[in-house]
């Protein structure tokens, strides 16, 4: 029997870092995915170097959409590879991402990662109190998710400003000053490596 690794009271949740949503020519491509690429692998780094639980939260969908939300289910059926199907490429993790022993996956079907998924019930069974998100994109899956992890009371929630992204540079800011106001901390990377979090 595998032993079950300790972690500490902070979880990251890596978001959508997908072939679909980070590459170029993707059916979902996010302008900015690409460019924190790095940045995510390093707070990934970071994390397990620092005993945060890397829990990868990722979109797979059923080859004919019926899981996928309504506004997108006719990119799915009929001879059509929609965005994320499970069992494809476009939802592998990007290049330089790797799950690994004692990390979790997460899999959903809607913007925040707490819908209609168990990941508070997994959250408060491993002794979760805080997040920490990078990922894609910041309007969508990041913005749903922190404010589901503020109304849950996680307490700090963290967004690495510069390991997260949107299709523009303009979104992204408007979104982090929306989750700033809320109580969010948003350190960039090198600050968030910096700081004992």
């Amino acid at each position: 029997m595998a032993e079950v690794k300790k972690h500490g009271e902070t979880a990251l949740l890596v978001i959508d870092m997908q072939n679909d949503f980070i590459k170029a020519g993707g059916p979902m491509h996010v302008g900015g995915g690409q460019a924190i690429v790095p940045s995510v692998i390093k707070a990934v780094q970071v994390a397990r170097q620092r005993g945060i639980f890397v829990i990868w939260v990722v979109r797979e969908h059923d080859p004919l959409g019926r899981d996928v939300e309504l506004f997108r289910r006719h990119l799915y059926g009929d001879g059509k590879e929609g965005p994320t199907t499970k069992g494809t490429k476009g939802a592998e993790l990007i290049d330089g991402l790797v799950i690994e022993e004692g990390d979790y996956k997460l899999v959903k079907t809607r913007f925040s990662a707490f819908f209609a998924t168990h990941l508070h019930s997994f959250l408060q069974n491993n002794g979760i109190k805080s997040l920490v998100v990078v990922g894609v994109q910041t309007p969508n899956c990041i913005r749903q998710t922190v404010f589901d992890a503020v109304a849950l009371d996680y307490q700090p929630v963290t967004v690495i400003v510069d390991a997260t992204a949107a299709a523009t540079p303009d979104v992204h800011m408007a979104n982090i000053f929306d989750m700033k106001n809320v109580g969010v901390a948003t350190p960039t990377l090198e600050e968030w490596c910096r700081s004992s979090a």
